[in-house]
Protein backbone atom coordinates (compact mmCIF):
# COMPACT_ATOMS: atom_id res chain seq x y z
CA UNK A 1 0.00 0.00 0.00
CA UNK A 2 1.45 3.65 -0.69
CA UNK A 3 0.81 6.85 -0.98
CA UNK A 4 1.25 10.30 1.22
CA UNK A 5 -1.03 10.33 3.93
CA UNK A 6 0.07 6.08 4.79
CA UNK A 7 3.52 6.51 4.36
CA UNK A 8 3.08 9.29 6.96
CA UNK A 9 1.25 7.57 9.08
CA UNK A 10 3.74 4.59 8.71
CA UNK A 11 6.48 6.19 9.63
CA UNK A 12 6.28 8.72 11.27
CA UNK A 13 3.12 8.26 13.36
CA UNK A 14 3.90 4.54 14.48
CA UNK A 15 5.50 5.10 17.73
CA UNK A 16 2.54 7.36 19.11
CA UNK A 17 -0.12 4.98 17.35
CA UNK A 18 1.61 2.37 19.37
CA UNK A 19 1.31 4.06 22.61
CA UNK A 20 -2.21 4.90 22.12
CA UNK A 21 -3.14 1.26 21.16
CA UNK A 22 -1.05 -0.42 23.97
CA UNK A 23 -2.02 2.17 26.64
CA UNK A 24 -5.44 1.37 25.99
CA UNK A 25 -5.49 -2.18 26.14
CA UNK A 26 -3.18 -1.69 29.19
CA UNK A 27 -6.03 0.22 30.78
CA UNK A 28 -8.55 -1.73 29.53
CA UNK A 29 -7.27 -4.99 30.96
CA UNK A 30 -6.82 -3.05 34.27
CA UNK A 31 -9.88 -1.65 34.95
CA UNK A 32 -13.06 -2.54 36.41
CA UNK A 33 -15.00 -2.82 33.23
CA UNK A 34 -18.05 -0.41 32.79
CA UNK A 35 -21.01 -2.35 31.57
CA UNK A 36 -21.81 0.01 29.44
CA UNK A 37 -25.08 -0.14 26.89
CA UNK A 38 -25.93 0.33 23.23
CA UNK A 39 -26.93 2.91 21.31
CA UNK A 40 -29.14 3.49 18.30
CA UNK A 41 -27.72 3.78 14.92
CA UNK A 42 -29.42 7.36 14.76
CA UNK A 43 -28.02 8.36 17.71
CA UNK A 44 -23.90 6.61 16.28
CA UNK A 45 -24.62 8.68 12.61
CA UNK A 46 -25.20 11.86 14.70
CA UNK A 47 -21.91 10.96 17.15
CA UNK A 48 -19.36 9.54 15.08
CA UNK A 49 -20.72 10.02 11.55
CA UNK A 50 -18.35 9.37 9.07
CA UNK A 51 -15.15 7.77 9.70
CA UNK A 52 -13.44 6.64 6.88
CA UNK A 53 -12.33 9.44 4.25
CA UNK A 54 -10.23 9.78 1.13
CA UNK A 55 -7.08 11.26 3.15
CA UNK A 56 -7.91 9.56 6.59
CA UNK A 57 -8.29 10.92 10.32
CA UNK A 58 -4.73 9.79 11.64
CA UNK A 59 -4.11 7.43 14.45
CA UNK A 60 -4.40 9.50 17.08
CA UNK A 61 -8.41 10.63 15.86
CA UNK A 62 -9.05 7.24 15.09
CA UNK A 63 -8.23 6.36 18.43
CA UNK A 64 -10.00 8.61 20.50
CA UNK A 65 -13.34 8.00 18.17
CA UNK A 66 -13.50 4.34 19.32
CA UNK A 67 -12.25 4.64 22.74
CA UNK A 68 -14.44 8.07 23.67
CA UNK A 69 -17.42 6.99 21.10
CA UNK A 70 -18.12 3.19 19.88
CA UNK A 71 -16.47 1.38 22.88
CA UNK A 72 -18.67 2.50 25.39
CA UNK A 73 -21.53 1.85 23.22
CA UNK A 74 -20.54 -1.95 23.31
CA UNK A 75 -21.09 -4.50 26.52
CA UNK A 76 -18.41 -5.57 28.12
CA UNK A 77 -19.23 -9.40 28.44
CA UNK A 78 -16.58 -9.69 30.98
CA UNK A 79 -18.52 -7.62 33.61
CA UNK A 80 -19.24 -9.56 36.38
CA UNK A 81 -22.86 -8.89 36.24
CA UNK A 82 -22.65 -9.46 32.48
CA UNK A 83 -25.15 -12.88 33.42
CA UNK A 84 -27.04 -13.34 30.00
CA UNK A 85 -26.50 -15.60 27.14
CA UNK A 86 -22.95 -17.41 27.78
CA UNK A 87 -20.32 -14.18 28.79
CA UNK A 88 -16.61 -13.94 27.74
CA UNK A 89 -14.31 -13.59 30.77
CA UNK A 90 -10.58 -13.54 29.44
CA UNK A 91 -7.84 -14.21 31.64
CA UNK A 92 -5.43 -11.23 31.89
CA UNK A 93 -2.85 -13.48 30.14
CA UNK A 94 -5.54 -14.45 27.22
CA UNK A 95 -5.89 -10.88 26.63
CA UNK A 96 -2.97 -9.30 26.57
CA UNK A 97 -1.45 -12.14 24.43
CA UNK A 98 -4.20 -12.09 21.70
CA UNK A 99 -2.51 -8.76 21.24
CA UNK A 100 0.55 -10.30 20.71
CA UNK A 101 -0.79 -12.90 18.01
CA UNK A 102 -2.64 -9.84 15.95
CA UNK A 103 0.25 -8.18 15.48
CA UNK A 104 2.75 -11.08 14.48
CA UNK A 105 0.77 -11.74 10.82
CA UNK A 106 0.68 -15.71 12.22
CA UNK A 107 -1.12 -17.94 9.70
CA UNK A 108 -1.85 -20.51 11.60
CA UNK A 109 -3.48 -22.89 9.11
CA UNK A 110 -0.08 -25.35 8.25
CA UNK A 111 2.96 -26.46 9.84
CA UNK A 112 4.77 -24.92 7.04
CA UNK A 113 4.00 -21.58 7.57
CA UNK A 114 3.17 -21.51 11.58
CA UNK A 115 4.97 -24.95 12.57
CA UNK A 116 5.26 -23.81 16.82
CA UNK A 117 1.82 -21.77 16.72
CA UNK A 118 0.51 -25.06 15.49
CA UNK A 119 2.45 -27.21 18.18
CA UNK A 120 1.52 -24.42 20.98
CA UNK A 121 -2.09 -25.19 20.07
CA UNK A 122 -1.75 -28.91 20.15
CA UNK A 123 -0.39 -28.68 23.54
CA UNK A 124 -3.92 -26.72 24.57
CA UNK A 125 -5.82 -29.19 22.32
CA UNK A 126 -3.96 -32.08 24.14
CA UNK A 127 -5.04 -30.97 27.47
CA UNK A 128 -8.26 -30.92 26.38
CA UNK A 129 -8.48 -34.39 24.96
CA UNK A 130 -7.35 -35.57 28.59
CA UNK A 131 -10.00 -34.43 30.18
CA UNK A 132 -12.59 -35.68 27.94
CA UNK A 133 -10.35 -39.30 27.80
CA UNK A 134 -9.89 -39.33 24.38
CA UNK A 135 -7.00 -41.68 23.32
CA UNK A 136 -3.13 -40.52 22.35
CA UNK A 137 -4.25 -40.34 19.26
CA UNK A 138 -6.88 -37.76 19.26
CA UNK A 139 -6.75 -34.39 17.78
CA UNK A 140 -8.33 -31.11 16.26
CA UNK A 141 -8.38 -27.82 15.42
CA UNK A 142 -9.35 -24.16 17.27
CA UNK A 143 -12.75 -22.81 14.82
CA UNK A 144 -14.12 -19.71 15.55
CA UNK A 145 -17.05 -21.04 17.36
CA UNK A 146 -18.98 -23.93 18.56
CA UNK A 147 -21.35 -23.33 15.02
CA UNK A 148 -18.08 -24.07 13.16
CA UNK A 149 -16.84 -26.51 14.92
CA UNK A 150 -19.93 -28.90 14.97
CA UNK A 151 -20.70 -28.18 11.59
CA UNK A 152 -17.51 -29.63 10.80
CA UNK A 153 -17.84 -32.14 13.30
CA UNK A 154 -20.87 -33.56 11.89
CA UNK A 155 -19.88 -33.03 8.17
CA UNK A 156 -16.83 -35.56 8.93
CA UNK A 157 -19.41 -38.02 10.51
CA UNK A 158 -21.59 -38.14 7.42
CA UNK A 159 -18.70 -38.62 5.55
CA UNK A 160 -17.35 -41.60 7.15
CA UNK A 161 -20.60 -42.96 7.29
CA UNK A 162 -20.79 -42.46 3.48
CA UNK A 163 -17.39 -44.52 3.03
CA UNK A 164 -18.42 -47.35 4.76
CA UNK A 165 -22.04 -47.83 3.49
CA UNK A 166 -23.56 -50.15 1.32
CA UNK A 167 -23.52 -49.56 -2.21
CA UNK A 168 -26.93 -47.45 -2.73
CA UNK A 169 -27.40 -45.67 0.67
CA UNK A 170 -26.60 -42.63 1.73
CA UNK A 171 -26.79 -41.75 5.44
CA UNK A 172 -28.15 -38.48 5.94
CA UNK A 173 -29.83 -38.04 9.64
CA UNK A 174 -28.46 -36.32 12.26
CA UNK A 175 -30.13 -37.75 16.07
CA UNK A 176 -30.26 -34.99 18.46
CA UNK A 177 -32.97 -33.73 20.84
CA UNK A 178 -35.04 -30.51 20.80
CA UNK A 179 -32.63 -29.09 23.63
CA UNK A 180 -29.58 -29.51 21.22
CA UNK A 181 -27.98 -26.04 20.78
CA UNK A 182 -29.47 -24.27 17.33
CA UNK A 183 -26.59 -24.68 15.65
CA UNK A 184 -27.40 -28.28 15.14
CA UNK A 185 -30.14 -27.05 13.14
CA UNK A 186 -28.43 -25.12 11.44
CA UNK A 187 -25.46 -27.62 10.09
CA UNK A 188 -28.56 -29.80 8.99
CA UNK A 189 -30.09 -26.96 7.23
CA UNK A 190 -26.46 -26.29 5.42
CA UNK A 191 -25.95 -29.69 4.91
CA UNK A 192 -28.99 -30.69 3.36
CA UNK A 193 -29.36 -33.77 5.86
CA UNK A 194 -32.61 -34.47 8.13
CA UNK A 195 -32.81 -33.41 11.58
CA UNK A 196 -34.54 -36.24 13.85
CA UNK A 197 -35.51 -35.31 17.47
CA UNK A 198 -35.38 -37.63 20.63
CA UNK A 199 -37.95 -36.89 23.24
CA UNK A 200 -35.80 -35.66 26.46
CA UNK A 201 -36.79 -37.84 30.07
CA UNK A 202 -38.33 -36.25 32.51
CA UNK A 203 -34.94 -34.75 33.49
CA UNK A 204 -34.90 -32.80 30.29
CA UNK A 205 -31.90 -34.91 28.94
CA UNK A 206 -31.33 -37.21 26.28
CA UNK A 207 -30.94 -41.12 27.33
CA UNK A 208 -30.17 -44.02 25.84
CA UNK A 209 -33.43 -45.68 26.35
CA UNK A 210 -35.01 -42.43 24.02
CA UNK A 211 -32.43 -42.62 21.59
CA UNK A 212 -32.73 -46.39 21.15
CA UNK A 213 -36.77 -45.94 20.01
CA UNK A 214 -35.90 -43.55 17.48
CA UNK A 215 -33.19 -45.41 15.85
CA UNK A 216 -34.80 -48.36 15.52
CA UNK A 217 -37.80 -46.59 13.77
CA UNK A 218 -35.45 -44.61 11.51
CA UNK A 219 -33.72 -47.27 10.77
CA UNK A 220 -29.99 -46.90 11.69
CA UNK A 221 -28.52 -47.10 7.95
CA UNK A 222 -30.11 -43.86 7.82
CA UNK A 223 -28.60 -42.08 10.48
CA UNK A 224 -24.74 -40.60 10.27
CA UNK A 225 -24.37 -39.07 13.77
CA UNK A 226 -25.91 -38.72 17.53
CA UNK A 227 -25.41 -35.35 18.90
CA UNK A 228 -25.81 -35.20 23.16
CA UNK A 229 -25.11 -32.46 24.85
CA UNK A 230 -22.88 -31.61 27.55
CA UNK A 231 -24.46 -28.37 28.99
CA UNK A 232 -27.51 -26.76 26.77
CA UNK A 233 -27.19 -23.08 26.77
CA UNK A 234 -30.53 -22.48 28.00
CA UNK A 235 -30.35 -24.68 31.07
CA UNK A 236 -26.95 -25.99 31.34
CA UNK A 237 -28.28 -29.54 31.43
CA UNK A 238 -25.69 -32.63 30.60
CA UNK A 239 -27.49 -35.45 28.41
CA UNK A 240 -26.87 -39.21 29.85
CA UNK A 241 -23.61 -39.86 27.94
CA UNK A 242 -22.98 -42.67 29.05
CA UNK A 243 -25.93 -44.46 28.23
CA UNK A 244 -26.27 -42.24 24.67
CA UNK A 245 -22.69 -43.60 24.15
CA UNK A 246 -23.38 -47.36 24.51
CA UNK A 247 -26.92 -47.09 21.94
CA UNK A 248 -24.09 -45.34 19.72
CA UNK A 249 -21.62 -48.01 19.86
CA UNK A 250 -24.46 -50.99 19.59
CA UNK A 251 -25.74 -49.37 16.33
CA UNK A 252 -22.11 -48.10 15.09
CA UNK A 253 -23.07 -44.54 15.00
CA UNK A 254 -20.99 -41.47 15.14
CA UNK A 255 -21.28 -39.96 18.91
CA UNK A 256 -20.62 -36.45 19.12
CA UNK A 257 -20.91 -34.26 22.09
CA UNK A 258 -21.52 -30.97 22.29
CA UNK A 259 -19.60 -29.27 25.05
CA UNK A 260 -19.62 -25.75 24.10
CA UNK A 261 -20.28 -24.08 26.92
CA UNK A 262 -20.54 -27.04 29.84
CA UNK A 263 -17.55 -29.07 28.25
CA UNK A 264 -15.04 -27.11 30.76
CA UNK A 265 -16.46 -28.56 33.41
CA UNK A 266 -14.82 -31.59 32.82
CA UNK A 267 -11.62 -29.25 34.57
CA UNK A 268 -14.05 -29.24 37.87
CA UNK A 269 -13.64 -33.10 40.36
CA UNK A 270 -16.69 -31.67 41.75
CA UNK A 271 -18.95 -32.12 39.17
CA UNK A 272 -16.66 -34.38 36.47
CA UNK A 273 -19.25 -37.85 37.51
CA UNK A 274 -21.81 -35.14 35.31
CA UNK A 275 -19.81 -36.23 31.91
CA UNK A 276 -19.26 -40.63 32.31
CA UNK A 277 -19.60 -41.53 28.99
CA UNK A 278 -17.96 -39.13 27.56
CA UNK A 279 -14.74 -40.50 26.83
CA UNK A 280 -16.63 -42.79 23.97
CA UNK A 281 -17.17 -40.00 21.88
CA UNK A 282 -15.96 -40.01 18.64
CA UNK A 283 -15.88 -36.13 17.98
CA UNK A 284 -16.36 -33.18 21.18
CA UNK A 285 -16.07 -28.98 21.29
CA UNK A 286 -15.72 -26.74 24.04
CA UNK A 287 -15.16 -23.06 23.33
CA UNK A 288 -12.58 -21.82 25.68
CA UNK A 289 -14.36 -18.42 24.79
CA UNK A 290 -17.17 -19.43 27.25
CA UNK A 291 -16.06 -20.79 30.32
CA UNK A 292 -12.32 -21.46 29.67
CA UNK A 293 -11.45 -18.13 29.84
CA UNK A 294 -9.85 -17.20 26.45
CA UNK A 295 -10.98 -14.13 24.14
CA UNK A 296 -13.43 -14.67 21.29
CA UNK A 297 -12.99 -16.37 18.76
CA UNK A 298 -11.80 -19.98 19.77
CA UNK A 299 -13.65 -23.06 20.00
CA UNK A 300 -11.67 -26.63 20.20
CA UNK A 301 -12.57 -29.17 18.26
CA UNK A 302 -11.50 -33.00 18.80
CA UNK A 303 -11.57 -35.93 16.82
CA UNK A 304 -10.94 -39.51 18.21
CA UNK A 305 -9.56 -40.30 14.59
CA UNK A 306 -8.39 -37.36 13.40
CA UNK A 307 -7.39 -39.01 9.91
CA UNK A 308 -11.29 -39.34 9.54
CA UNK A 309 -11.76 -35.54 9.53
CA UNK A 310 -8.69 -34.93 7.74
CA UNK A 311 -10.73 -37.07 5.19
CA UNK A 312 -13.79 -35.06 4.68
CA UNK A 313 -11.88 -31.90 5.32
CA UNK A 314 -8.52 -31.96 3.30
CA UNK A 315 -8.90 -29.22 0.16
CA UNK A 316 -7.34 -30.41 -2.92
CA UNK A 317 -5.66 -28.03 -5.28
CA UNK A 318 -2.01 -27.90 -7.12
CA UNK A 319 -1.18 -24.46 -5.39
CA UNK A 320 -1.71 -27.00 -1.95
CA UNK A 321 0.19 -29.79 -2.90
CA UNK A 322 3.22 -28.69 -0.69
CA UNK A 323 0.71 -28.89 2.61
CA UNK A 324 -1.27 -32.15 1.52
CA UNK A 325 1.49 -34.16 0.76
CA UNK A 326 3.81 -33.41 3.48
CA UNK A 327 3.23 -35.69 6.73
CA UNK A 328 2.96 -32.87 9.17
CA UNK A 329 0.07 -31.26 11.05
CA UNK A 330 -1.97 -28.82 9.12
CA UNK A 331 -5.12 -27.73 11.12
CA UNK A 332 -6.84 -26.64 8.21
CA UNK A 333 -7.21 -30.39 7.33
CA UNK A 334 -9.51 -31.16 10.59
CA UNK A 335 -12.26 -28.26 9.92
CA UNK A 336 -14.73 -26.36 7.43
CA UNK A 337 -12.37 -22.99 6.05
CA UNK A 338 -8.82 -23.20 5.06
CA UNK A 339 -7.71 -19.73 5.81
CA UNK A 340 -6.72 -19.32 9.56
CA UNK A 341 -5.89 -17.43 12.10
CA UNK A 342 -3.55 -19.07 15.06
CA UNK A 343 -7.01 -18.65 17.54
CA UNK A 344 -5.83 -20.82 19.87
CA UNK A 345 -2.83 -19.47 20.67
CA UNK A 346 -4.06 -17.25 23.58
CA UNK A 347 -6.00 -19.96 24.92
CA UNK A 348 -2.48 -21.96 25.48
CA UNK A 349 -0.70 -18.82 26.52
CA UNK A 350 -2.99 -18.60 29.53
CA UNK A 351 -3.17 -22.22 30.15
CA UNK A 352 1.20 -21.84 30.59
CA UNK A 353 1.08 -18.81 32.38
CA UNK A 354 -1.36 -19.37 34.84
CA UNK A 355 -1.33 -23.38 35.27
CA UNK A 356 -4.48 -25.93 35.29
CA UNK A 357 -5.11 -26.25 38.58
CA UNK A 358 -5.36 -22.26 38.26
CA UNK A 359 -8.31 -22.69 36.04
CA UNK A 360 -10.12 -25.97 37.75
CA UNK A 361 -10.49 -22.98 41.33
CA UNK A 362 -11.73 -20.84 38.61
CA UNK A 363 -14.31 -23.26 38.13
CA UNK A 364 -15.08 -24.48 40.80
CA UNK A 365 -15.46 -20.71 42.21
CA UNK A 366 -18.08 -20.25 39.75
CA UNK A 367 -20.09 -23.54 40.48
CA UNK A 368 -19.76 -22.15 44.30
CA UNK A 369 -21.22 -18.84 43.43
CA UNK A 370 -23.99 -20.53 40.84
CA UNK A 371 -24.97 -22.98 44.02
CA UNK A 372 -25.14 -19.56 46.49
CA UNK A 373 -27.51 -18.12 43.66
CA UNK A 374 -29.81 -21.14 43.62
CA UNK A 375 -30.00 -21.25 47.75
CA UNK A 376 -30.57 -17.56 47.65
CA UNK A 377 -33.58 -17.86 45.06
CA UNK A 378 -34.82 -20.46 47.08
CA UNK A 379 -34.75 -18.26 49.93
CA UNK A 380 -37.00 -15.25 49.01
CA UNK A 381 -40.77 -16.29 48.93
CA UNK A 382 -41.14 -14.13 45.83
CA UNK A 383 -38.95 -16.57 43.52
CA UNK A 384 -38.86 -19.75 42.85
CA UNK A 385 -36.29 -22.15 40.61
CA UNK A 386 -37.63 -23.46 37.87
CA UNK A 387 -34.72 -26.54 38.01
CA UNK A 388 -32.11 -27.92 39.96
CA UNK A 389 -28.83 -26.70 37.65
CA UNK A 390 -26.28 -29.14 36.74
CA UNK A 391 -23.80 -26.36 35.78
CA UNK A 392 -23.76 -22.76 36.42
CA UNK A 393 -26.72 -21.62 34.71
CA UNK A 394 -29.68 -20.83 37.23
CA UNK A 395 -33.02 -20.65 35.71
CA UNK A 396 -36.10 -19.02 37.95
CA UNK A 397 -39.60 -17.20 37.68
CA UNK A 398 -40.50 -13.71 39.61
CA UNK A 399 -43.74 -15.16 40.81
CA UNK A 400 -46.66 -12.52 39.65
CA UNK A 401 -44.75 -11.58 36.98
CA UNK A 402 -45.37 -11.63 33.19
CA UNK A 403 -43.45 -11.50 30.09
CA UNK A 404 -43.78 -7.61 29.85
CA UNK A 405 -42.40 -7.42 33.52
CA UNK A 406 -39.37 -9.47 33.05
CA UNK A 407 -38.38 -6.86 29.87
CA UNK A 408 -39.07 -4.33 31.43
CA UNK A 409 -36.92 -5.09 34.72
CA UNK A 410 -33.94 -5.93 32.36
CA UNK A 411 -33.66 -2.75 30.04
CA UNK A 412 -34.09 -0.56 33.42
CA UNK A 413 -30.69 -2.63 34.79
CA UNK A 414 -29.83 -2.40 31.36
CA UNK A 415 -29.99 0.91 31.27
CA UNK A 416 -28.54 2.47 34.57
CA UNK A 417 -25.53 0.07 33.62
CA UNK A 418 -26.13 -2.43 36.68
CA UNK A 419 -26.46 -5.40 35.69
CA UNK A 420 -26.94 -7.13 31.69
CA UNK A 421 -29.73 -10.28 32.43
CA UNK A 422 -32.20 -10.95 29.62
CA UNK A 423 -34.73 -13.05 30.16
CA UNK A 424 -35.22 -16.19 28.26
CA UNK A 425 -38.55 -18.55 27.29
CA UNK A 426 -39.01 -22.04 28.16
CA UNK A 427 -42.44 -23.72 27.17
CA UNK A 428 -43.88 -20.80 26.28
CA UNK A 429 -43.00 -18.96 29.55
CA UNK A 430 -40.78 -15.62 30.14
CA UNK A 431 -37.93 -16.89 32.90
CA UNK A 432 -34.68 -15.20 34.30
CA UNK A 433 -31.66 -16.80 34.11
CA UNK A 434 -28.48 -16.20 35.01
CA UNK A 435 -25.22 -17.92 33.34
CA UNK A 436 -22.42 -17.61 35.71
CA UNK A 437 -18.86 -18.29 34.18
CA UNK A 438 -16.86 -15.25 35.51
CA UNK A 439 -14.92 -15.66 38.33
CA UNK A 440 -15.28 -12.35 39.17
CA UNK A 441 -18.86 -12.57 39.50
CA UNK A 442 -19.55 -12.52 43.57
CA UNK A 443 -22.19 -13.55 45.92
CA UNK A 444 -22.49 -9.46 46.27
CA UNK A 445 -23.52 -9.41 42.61
CA UNK A 446 -26.02 -11.95 42.82
CA UNK A 447 -27.93 -10.66 46.01
CA UNK A 448 -28.02 -7.46 44.30
CA UNK A 449 -29.38 -8.33 41.27
CA UNK A 450 -32.03 -10.41 43.06
CA UNK A 451 -32.62 -7.56 45.53
CA UNK A 452 -33.71 -5.30 42.14
CA UNK A 453 -36.41 -7.96 41.52
CA UNK A 454 -38.17 -7.48 45.32
CA UNK A 455 -37.98 -3.62 44.73
CA UNK A 456 -39.06 -3.45 40.71
CA UNK A 457 -42.72 -3.75 41.17
CA UNK A 458 -44.91 -5.56 38.86
CA UNK A 459 -47.63 -3.78 36.62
Amino acid sequence: MIGPAYDANKHTDLSSLSAAVIDYAQERIRLAPPLDRPLTEAELIERVGQTITAEGLGGGEAMRIFADELAPTCLSTDHPRYLSFIPCAPSDAASLFDVVVGASSIYGGSWLEGAGAVYAENLALRWIADLVGLPAGAGGVFTPGGTIGNLSALVAARATARAKAPAGLRPNTIVATEGAHSSIKSAAEVMDADLAEVPLNAESRLTGANLREVILALGAEQVFAVVATAGTTNFGTVDDLASVAQVCQEFGLWFHVDGAYGGAGLAAPSIRELYAGIEHCDSFIVDPHKWFFAPYDCCALLYRDPALARAAHTQKAGYLDVLTDAPEWNPTDYSIGLTRRARGLPFWFSLTVNGTHAYSAAIEHTLDVARFAEEEIKRRPHLELVRARDLTVVVFRRLGWDAGDYYRWSDALLADEFAFVVPTAHNGETLARFAIVNPQTSQEDIVAILDTMESHPAR
